[in-house]
């Protein structure tokens, strides 16, 4: 059994440690570079280490488990209410190791290495589409100025095209020239989008648990790699509304002295995934996939009840839900409407 617990403050180059036993007793502190912190718990037996959720926590807790230790991470909101008055690294050390012996805290599961390699390349299609966006605004703000209202999106380039290369256009050359070189740009990031957008949708299909998860409407290639890549094990939540509402999709609470009050949804969790189950329920709400919607179930009363972007974050809350089941119990999507009707 582990009787130390070593509190690990990360950096880049310098590393302070924080070494106490399980009731809190300080037995060691210690400021160690990279390379000396890695000879340095090689030496160390088995112990609870534990560091703060960041950039490098993932690899340095692979790389702690390798050498037998057992290791837990925290989220750093739940570490800084701890920090005894002065913040620097020894405190923050000390901090992580009082915040990981509460009974009640939470921890943060590590992720594997393909979980990273996935959101590594669901980051890198996001920058790309952001960085479209920009060049797409950039183009339609040039043209603003010489008196060319083009709507937002990247559907209008033609129509830009044509309004750069008719006969009698009204834009001097100089103008035509620098937006045809942002033209030139945005195909050339939309020629990478494609390239990313083909290698998710191929990683999507290469397993069975992002098989799974697109059988169920309103989920695709993209949200099965961003739940690949950002959301932890689910059998770490007891139930599906644990998992929603880690992604923020539940009300959020100004509860006090008994009197229960509930806000808008608290968007305290993952975004990406978030973001992608709200689009895809709003896809599912949509004029044409609206007569696909079983008359009488919960979704065609509350679409007769309420605003379409409350019913599509209330839908999102019960795709969150159904992805747990899903996954936890191996089972491909069920329209539960379906199911009774028949």
């Amino acid at each position: 059994m582990n009787d130390t617990m070593i509190g690990v403050d990360l950096a880049k180059n310098v590393f302070q440690l924080h070494g106490a036993t399980m009731t809190g007793h300080l037995r060691f502190r210690k400021k160690l570079t990279r390379s000396r912190f890695r000879q340095f718990m090689a030496s160390q037996p088995p112990a609870v280490v534990v560091m703060e959720a960041c950039g490098s926590a993932s690899y340095w807790a692979r790389e702690m488990v390798k050498l037998g230790h057992e290791v837990k991470l925290i989220a750093p909101q739940y570490v800084r209410p701890f920090v005894k008055r002065q913040k620097n690294d020894a405190a923050d050390a000390e901090a992580i190791v009082v915040a990981a012996q509460r009974p009640e805290m939470r921890f943060v599961q590590p992720k594997s290495e393909d979980q990273q390699a996935c959101a590594v390349l669901f980051r890198g299609r996001e920058r790309l589409l952001h960085q479209r966006t920009e060049l797409v605004n950039a183009l339609r703000s040039v043209l603003y100025e010489y008196g060319h209202i083009i709507p937002k999106g990247i559907a209008h380039i033609k129509r830009i095209e044509g309004i750069l290369e008719a006969p009698n256009s009204d834009l001097p050359e100089l103008v035509r020239e620098e937006c045809r070189d942002l033209i030139e740009q945005i195909a050339e990031k939309t020629a990478r989008i494609d390239v990313k957008t083909a290698k998710a949708k191929a990683l999507s299909l290469a397993t069975d648990t992002a098989r799974r998860l697109q059988t169920m409407p309103g989920v695709g290639p993209q949200t099965a790699l961003a739940i690949s890549g950002f959301a932890p094990p689910m059998e770490s939540f007891k139930r599906g509304r644990d998992f929603a509402a880690w992604l923020g999709l539940v009300p959020r609470q100004y509860t006090s002295g008994g009197k229960e009050r509930l806000g808008r949804v608290s968007k305290a969790g993952q975004t990406d995934i978030r973001s992608l189950l709200i689009i895809g329920a709003m896809s599912r709400l949509t004029v044409l996939a609206r007569k696909s919607i079983v008359e009488g179930s919960w979704l065609a009363r509350m679409l007769r009840r309420k605003p379409l972007m409350l019913v599509a974050i209330a839908l999102a809350n019960k795709m969150a839900r159904a992805i747990w089941a899903m996954m936890t119990k191996k089972e491909d999507y069920r329209n539960p409407a379906r199911v009774v009707a028949a």
